[in-house]
């Protein structure tokens, strides 16, 4: 039990002090390899197979593609696209963001490019016509968590790595259809519900001639979910070469068809993604040693055991599970909670005969609310920079949306088959 407390003691620690959360897993893995005496060389040898795995080159795949349509245009026409079907009722503007995140999101896979892109879009339009600067922001980074969810989303594919590789990501993206346009619906109520209480103003409608073209544009950024998709589904492609052949045909798609990206800014754009992909590797690769550690010293297995004392029926553990990663999220970013928390509450779920697929929605759900809880929420940082709004201001005005976005969560923990559904069908 003391070297349990030694390597979380020292990961807490050395979180509290602000060490980047990738060196504070490796140096706690290596303080409690010491501990128990493991070789170093054995460290060494875990962090070297944490990222040597074919399945991973995804993940870089997956962020180039989703940063290409961001910068290329891509989100212009998605709102475009999200006018025709609710621009035109009373608090249209704020649908719109919302449904274009839900389009965007199957581009994209990220909320943070999703808030950035949508956001620089839609909320001065926004403020301009007459809605708070604030509730602008809050539509957005809450309409951006969809991401998370809907495919592709490479936190998904982290999910699949943490469990050791043993759930499919094609199930997973499957999964995370329903979750995803729950989570947008919800959002969309609460926006209605808003709208109508405080007077929001109405768009304009779009007229059939104008709806045909922005609809035969959009399409051309669509193509990406069905390329990965249908690649992975027919057995085309495998999830690493449908990435691929989406990156490139997003970059054919940015650079000869919408043409509203320039050559010169691609070092710049390639730089960013670099650097992105850099520290997400970094994270991986120590983050397969801090499991290896927690292995070694049967911290899934003694965490099994406390839950299945406390909790009596899955039911109970599945709302214990929930508190307890919402309460993470606060303080935990997206990527590093899904490597540390799926090896250690992956053997519990399974113990209570839930099955893996839907705890990783559960997970992803969780984790995606994280991201705009404060003090560490990436996806608020940004949409306050892009709102030009304080934190402080844009998290007083958010309770409403936690509401809606907690009752998509016990939506998706208590109803197994909106995640399991569309995976059962190729199953």
């Amino acid at each position: 039990m003391i070297e349990v407390l030694l390597l979380l003691g020292t990961f807490v620690v050395l979180c509290m002090v602000g060490m980047p959360v990738a060196y504070t897993l490796g140096l706690a893995a290596i303080v409690g390899a010491l501990w128990i005496d493991v070789p170093l060389e054995a460290v060494m040898i875990q962090i070297s197979n944490g990222v040597n795995s074919f399945s991973l080159l995804a993940i870089p795949f997956f962020v180039l593609a989703g940063a290409i349509m961001a910068e290329g245009g891509m989100a212009v026409r998605l709102v475009n696209l999200a006018r025709i079907f609710v621009g035109a009722i009373r608090g249209g503007l704020a649908l719109v963001n919302v449904i274009s995140s839900t389009f965007f999101s199957g581009v994209s896979g990220s909320s943070v490019a999703d808030t950035a892109s949508i956001g620089s879009v839609l909320i001065p339009q926004m403020v301009k016509q007459g809605y708070p600067r604030v509730f602008a922001t809050n539509v957005t980074i809450c309409g951006s968590v969809q991401a998370v969810l809907i495919p592709p989303s490479h936190n998904a594919v982290l999910y699949s790595l943490a469990a050791g590789g043993s759930i499919s990501i094609a199930q997973l993206f499957l999964a995370g259809f329903f979750p995803g346009l729950l989570f947008g619906a919800c959002v969309i109520g609460l926006c209605l519900f808003l709208s109508y209480r405080r007077g929001y103003p109405r768009g304009e409608p779009v007229t059939l001639r104008q709806a045909g073209k922005i609809v035969i544009e959009a399409l051309w950024g669509l193509v990406t979910v069905v390329i990965i998709l249908g690649g992975i589904l027919s057995g085309v492609f495998t999830p690493t070469e449908s990435a691929a052949v989406a990156c490139i045909y997003a970059f054919l798609v940015t650079m000869f068809i919408y043409r509203d990206y320039q050559w010169k800014e691609l070092p710049r754009l390639l730089h960013r993604v670099t650097k992105m992909v850099a520290m997400v590797m970094m994270l991986i690769a120590f983050s397969a040693v801090f499991g290896y550690m927690m292995a070694l010293m049967q911290v899934p297995a003694k965490a099994t055991a406390f839950f299945v004392s406390v909790a009596s029926n899955k039911y109970q553990l599945l709302f214990m599970l929930n508190i307890l990663l919402i309460l993470l999220g606060t303080f935990m970013d997206m990527a590093p909670m899904i490597l540390i928390c799926t090896p250690i509450l992956l053997p519990v779920v399974q113990k209570f005969g839930i099955d893996p697929v839907h705890f990783g929605m559960i997970l992803l759900v969780n984790s995606g609310i994280g991201l705009i809880t404060p003090p560490v929420g990436p996806t608020l940082f940004v949409g306050c920079a892009i709102g030009r709004c304080s934190i402080e201001e844009v998290s007083r005005e958010l309770w409403p949306f936690y509401g809606a976005m907690c009752l998509a969560l016990l939506l998706v923990t208590y109803v197994p088959a909106l995640s399991l559904w569309l995976p059962g069908m190729i199953r």
